[in-house]
């Protein structure tokens, strides 16, 4: 309660403004919409509602996708009632298999645009539901429901744009400082070991991957916008490459015995002094005697590893410093690269099956009862399952929802069906609406209520459904107002009945998915190969996280065992780059033992299986000691070595998991 009265009573300056902008949207997509005479004016002003956000380039963004979503749905509302009008269950059927196809394939695009394959799902129950009773009006529908959307996006867009803009350009500088400052701290974990470092690991993935979604917002906001977008891209991708590094720094220095530890341990707090506080003069004397160190002779081959290590470990916290530098000061020369994601098609399937089966329960309703209200209670299903069915908590915000639409029938009825009718002009429509959305947008700028007060304004509106002619019954309101919440109910249900939580199962295919990019980064390009698995595991981390909660002991211990698939994806690129820089041709002994890599990969580890790599390794050691002994030389020696030693680990590993598997 105490969030909701802050967020009400005690906003902020920014929150008030958001709210003014989103009614003056709203009101300005109303009374076109009734000026123009268009037959439900009520869904411009819920439009205007829906895409409201904080920022200008979300809006724009947002608006997009839904103008394409909508444009979709309109096209194939038309396309399903052309072929299926006379049959009704047949088109319910079709609807649900489109809403299931929507669904799985927003899934899988885990992009802002996958907003667009929402909005193209329930469009169509939005336009074709209500024609059912009279299909030939259907096109008219499609053309009026089309116009009213199109009108309160652009009207929303707008004043976005207009009045107080608040750019997400701002706010992607603030997270830059921010990654860059959780990037420092997961490094200098890595480095030395400390306990944390996995929770460090996780909080910067997830702010990588945060603020690589906001990148597709800034890329509408004009140059700079776009400006800022590319140099965060590179200072990810720096950020990735200063991780895996410092990583690869501590598994080289748990080679060394005591004594040597010993010795190199001021330099490697020298190391790790500089990535908290680089200052680019001490570096650059600290990396020169780095390289010197590991070009001597009087230390062993780990040694001199580990040093070079920390010599590209320097190299990278300046270039993340000044990546950072970049998007600060709105420039960059870098090409876009976007995060990889994990496009689980298994789990797409899954929701899209709980999206068209929770529909088609409605649907029997409305089928057994021929209950004339069970109409909005269908389209309430369909658009909560479009929005909600591919969350793993879709029941919890599902109930939010549902909250948002209790609280929204006694409002509706007070303000549409005994203020509204005692008032004729526009001007006193705005007053008795304008209020109550008002605080509703109040809430929808903060986050914590920002499900339940999105869902009040737009069931407010439902409602009341403003239009030209209206007519006021309160039989009719409260039959409307049962039916919605019947149908929020019934998707929240199915939420809660349809559970695909098998933690283990999942955690199975996710670590499948892993082993088959390492095979792909045997051959994979170098100039994006990092990005590509860094963001891929980045968001399958993020995906194990989860699921530490609902995993035994045993079962979380296997999944750590498995972390050592990232060690061998570091291990591989930084193999593949020292040999690109080194620029030696060697006669296919490369590509021979990174195809034996990849043979071996194809198969998951096994505690017989630790020896797979053994021959392969050594011929390759052999192929590289014929060559004189560069700096990359030295480097990629290593990481063959890392690679073979992680490989062993992670199939050691698998010997106390035999139970589970």
């Amino acid at each position: 309660m105490g969030t909701t009265f802050r967020a009400l009573f005690a906003p902020g300056m920014a929150a008030v403004q958001f709210s003014i902008k989103t009614l003056i949207g709203g009101g300005l997509a109303l009374w076109l919409a009734m000026r123009w005479g268009l037959e439900q004016p009520s869904w411009a002003l819920m439009t205007a509602f829906i895409v409201a956000q904080p920022l200008s380039g979300m809006v724009l963004q947002k608006g997009l996708a839904r103008l394409l979503g909508t444009l979709v749905g309109t096209i194939m509302s038309v396309v399903f009632m052309s072929i299926a009008a006379q049959a009704p269950w047949l088109f319910l059927l079709s609807l649900a298999l489109w809403l299931g196809l929507t669904t799985a394939v927003s899934t899988m695009l885990r992009s802002a645009f996958s907003y667009s394959w929402v909005l193209a799902g329930y469009t169509v129950a939005i336009i074709a539901l209500p024609a059912l009773n009279h299909p030939l009006g259907v096109f008219d529908q499609a053309v009026a429901r089309c116009t009213e959307i199109s009108l309160g996006i652009i009207c929303a867009t707008l004043t976005s744009a207009l009045l107080w803009p608040s750019k997400v350009e701002l706010a992607l500088t603030q997270q830059a400082r921010d990654i860059s400052k959780r990037g420092t701290q997961a490094a200098q974990a890595s480095l030395f070991g400390a306990d944390s470092a996995r929770n460090d690991l996780l909080e910067l993935l997830s702010g990588i991957i945060a603020a690589d979604a906001q990148r597709e917002h800034a890329w509408f906001e004009g140059h700079t916008g776009r400006q800022r977008a590319r140099a965060i891209g590179a200072l990810v991708q720096s950020l990735l490459m200063l991780l895996r590094l410092c990583r690869s720094v501590r598994r080289q220095w748990l080679q060394l015995d005591e004594k040597q530890m010993h010795a190199l341990a001021p330099t490697l707090e020298a190391v790790g002094q500089a990535l908290s506080d680089p200052h680019p003069s001490d570096i650059e004397v600290l990396r020169h005697q780095l390289w010197d160190k590991s070009s001597d002779p009087q230390n062993t081959g780990v040694e001199r590893s580990c040093l070079a290590r920390m010599a590209l470990v320097l190299d990278n916290t300046m270039a993340s410093h000044l990546a950072l530098r970049d998007v600060e000061e709105g420039r960059s020369t870098a090409s876009t690269v976007s995060l990889a994601v994990q496009r689980d098609g298994v789990s797409a399937i899954l929701f899209g099956t709980r999206s068209a089966l929770a529909f088609l329960a409605m649907a029997c309703l409305w089928l057994a009862t021929a209950w004339p209200a069970a109409i909005s209670g269908m389209l309430l299903t369909c658009v909560v399952c479009g929005l909600f069915a591919s969350k793993e908590n879709g029941a919890q915000i599902g109930m939010s929802f549902l909250r948002g639409v209790c609280l929204a029938v006694p409002a509706a009825l007070f303000v549409g069906q005994f203020i509204l009718p005692q008032w004729s002009s526009f001007a006193m429509l705005c007053l008795a609406m304008g209020v109550p959305l008002f605080f509703g947008a109040l809430g929808m700028a903060n986050p914590k209520i920002a499900g339940t007060a999105t869902s009040f304004c737009l069931h407010f509106i439902v409602l009341i459904s403003v239009s030209n002619h209206m007519t006021y019954s309160v039989g009719a309101f409260l039959n409307n107002a049962m039916a919605i919440a019947v149908g929020v109910f019934a998707a929240v249900l199915a939420f809660k009945l349809l559970v695909f939580r098998y933690p283990l199962w999942k955690s199975r295919r996710l670590l499948n998915a892993t082993r088959q990019d390492l095979v792909q980064l045997t051959y994979r390009d170098l100039a994006n190969a990092e990005t590509w698995f860094g963001g891929r595991m980045a968001d399958r981390l993020l995906q194990f996280a989860q699921l530490d909660k609902d995993l035994s002991s045993a079962e979380r211990l296997r999944i750590e065992a498995d972390m050592h698939g990232l060690d061998i994806g570091d291990e591989l690129i930084h193999l593949r780059k020292c040999l690109s820089k080194s620029k030696i041709s060697m006669e296919g002994a490369d590509r021979i033992f990174l195809s034996r890599v990849a043979d071996v990969l194809k198969d998951p580890p096994a505690s017989g299986r630790a020896s797979a790599l053994d021959s392969a390794s050594e011929t390759m050691l052999r192929a590289l000691d014929q060559y004189p002994q560069s700096s990359d030389l030295r480097l990629a020696r290593g990481a063959v070595l890392q690679l073979q030693q992680s490989w062993q680990r992670w199939c050691v590993s698998q010997e106390a998991d035999n139970g589970i598997a």
